[in-house]
């Protein structure tokens, strides 16, 4: 698989942890990073809320300006919590 390169921007402390690991560990700064995000993204892909929106496609410019303008037009009363119900999950 090809890679490319990225840049981002880390502090003082976050660039000592990530050194320490790597050292520890006998790993490449590089290595460290993309493994701690590997994990992250994995941890993410896993939450409820990913599961439910992940292949949701995004509106289309028309169809946002649509719905936009209907919010845009509700009353404070439209904005109310007319009823709630709570929901668990089961693995």
């Amino acid at each position: 698989m090809a890679t490319k390169a990225m840049n981002f921007k880390l502090n003082d402390t976050e660039i000592s942890n990530i050194r320490k690991v790597a050292s520890v560990f006998n790993m490449t700064l590089t290595d460290v990073v993309r493994e701690a995000i590997k994990e992250y993204v994995c941890k993410m892909q896993k939450d409820p809320f990913y599961r439910l929106t992940a292949k949701v496609q995004e509106a289309s410019k028309e169809e946002s300006e649509e719905i936009l303008n209907i919010v845009e037009n509700l009353s404070d009363d439209d904005m109310c919590v007319s009823s709630s119900k709570r929901f668990s999950l089961k693995k």
